[in-house]
C-alpha cells in the first residue's frame, strides 16, 4: 500500500485496519484509486467502526507525468502503462466484489492538454470513471486522510502532501478541534487555509537536471522550491504559531516516508514501522543531506529507496526542506496515507439523521461539509 509495532505506539487508523470482521459479517467493500503524475495506488477496504480495514492494495509507478514540463502533453507509453495498471485494478475491484468506488487523477491531468483522451481511454478499457479533480479537493482529502496523525496538544498542524507534480498543504487549526472533542468527536477538524505549489518531484527533476547541475543541484532545487511555495493570506496569521513552537507538520507522501526510513536505517522499508511515526526536524534534514551527498547509484543502493525512486527522491527533500524553512517546527508526524484514505472515509461516511420538524440552517451545513 512486517514487523508490527507494540499496540501503544500504533495509530488509530492501523490498528482498525486490521480488527477482525464485525459481528454482523464483513458488510460491503468500497475502493478508492488515486492515479497521480508518478504512481498509481489504489485501496480496497470495508467498514470498521468509525474507519476501515484495508482488504487488498495496490500500487504501480506509471511515469505519467514525464515530459509534461516541455510538451504539456501526456505521452503515448506512459497513458498505456496506466491503462494496465488501471485494469489490474478493475481486476482487483471485481475479484473483491467492490460496491462503491471513487477514482480520481491529480496534476498531470489537471495540466496536460490530452488529459481527457486518458480518461476516455481508461473508460473503455476498464470501466472505470475518473474524476479530475482540483488542487483544493485534492488538499482536503490529504487532511481527512491523517486525521488520527494530528496531535491535539498543538495548536496548529501543516499538512503537507509533495506528489509528482504538486504540493499541496493545508493548515489546520487544532485548537478549535480541540474545543469541540478532537478526533473522539467524530468530527473534522477546521481547515484555515490551504496552497497548492506547481511543482513535485517529477517537475522539479525535470526543470532542474541533475546531470546540468552536477555540483549545485541540490541547492539549485530548493531555492527553486522556495520560489514556488507561496504563503495564502490566511496562513500569514499563523505564523507565530510556528516560531513559538505550537505547531506541527504531517508528511503524508513517498517522500516523507523515504526519508523516515532513512532516518531509521530500516533494512527495508516497512508501513507498519513508519506510519504514524515522529522525526524531529533535524533528524529529517539529516536524512536529506544524507541523500543529497550520494550520487545516483548511492541513493539507489539504500534499500529504503532502491532504483526506482533514486532519481526523484532528492527533489521531494528538496520541497521538504523548502516547506521546513517556511514554516519551521519542532517535529513531524509521518504518514504513509493521505488522499485514498480521505476518500474511502468519504465513500463509507454515513449521512446523519435529521430530526423531525427541524429547520436546516444551510451557512452551517456549508460550513461542515467545507471542513
Amino acid at each position: 500500500m512486517a514487523q508490527d509495532k507494540p499496540a501503544a505506539a500504533q495509530s488509530r487508523v492501523t490498528r482498525t485496519h486490521r480488527s477482525g470482521r464485525g459481528k454482523k459479517g464483513p458488510g460491503p467493500a468500497f475502493a478508492a484509486i488515486d492515479l497521480g503524475t508518478n504512481n498509481c495506488r489504489m485501496l480496497v477496504a470495508r467498514r470498521a467502526g468509525r474507519s476501515f480495514r484495508i482488504i487488498d492494495a495496490f500500487s504501480r509507478i506509471v511515469r505519467l507525468g514525464g515530459g509534461l514540463t516541455e510538451t504539456g502533453r501526456l505521452n503515448g507509453e506512459a497513458m498505456d502503462r496506466v491503462v494496465e495498471a488501471l485494469e489490474v485494478c478493475a481486476e482487483k475491484m471485481q475479484r473483491r466484489g467492490v460496491a462503491k468506488y471513487r477514482a480520481v487523477a491529480t496534476q498531470a491531468c489537471r495540466l496536460a492538454e490530452n488529459g481527457d483522451e486518458l480518461m476516455d481511454r481508461i473508460k473503455a478499457r476498464t470501466d472505470l470513471d475518473f474524476d479530475i479533480i482540483s488542487p483544493e479537493e485534492e488538499a482536503r482529502l490529504a487532511v481527512l486522510g491523517c486525521l488520527d496523525l494530528m496531535d491535539e496538544a498543538y495548536d496548529v498542524a501543516l499538512v503537507v502532501d509533495i506528489g509528482g507534480g504538486s504540493t499541496e498543504l493545508s493548515w489546520v487549526d487544532l485548537a478549535q478541534w480541540r474545543e469541540r472533542g478532537g478526533f473522539e468527536s467524530g468530527g473534522r477538524p477546521p481547515v484555515r487555509t490551504w496552497a497548492s505549489a506547481p511543482v513535485g518531484v517529477v517537475t522539479l527533476s525535470e526543470r532542474i537536471p541533475e546531470a546540468e547541475h552536477p555540483d549545485d543541484w541540490y541547492e539549485a532545487m530548493k531555492a527553486y522550491a522556495m520560489t514556488a511555495l507561496k504563503t495564502p493570506r490566511g496562513a500569514r496569521k499563523l505564523k507565530t504559531l510556528f516560531t513559538s513552537g505550537r505547531a506541527h507538520m504531517i508528511g503524508t507522501s513517498g517522500t516523507i516516508t523515504s526519508v523516515a526510513g532513512v532516518h531509521m536505517q530500516l533494512p527495508r522499508y516497512e508501513r507498519s514501522i513508519v506510519d504514524g511515526s515522529w522525526m524531529t526536524a533535524a533528524d529529517a534534514r539529516a536524512a536529506c543531506l544524507d541523500l543529497a551527498s550520494k550520487d545516483l547509484d548511492g541513493r539507489a543502493a539504500n534499500p529504503v529507496i532502491g532504483r526506482d525512486r533514486a532519481d526523484l527522491v532528492l527533489a521531494g527533500c528538496a520541497i521538504l526542506e523548502a516547506v521546513m524553512d517556511k514554516w519551521p517546527v519542532e517535529k513531524i508526524r509521518v504518514g504513509d496515507r493521505g488522499l485514498r484514505e480521505g476518500l474511502l472515509l468519504n465513500l463509507m461516511r454515513r449521512p446523519k439523521r435529521r430530526r423531525r420538524g427541524g429547520r436546516r440552517n444551510p451557512s452551517a451545513e456549508a460550513q461542515r461539509a467545507a471542513e
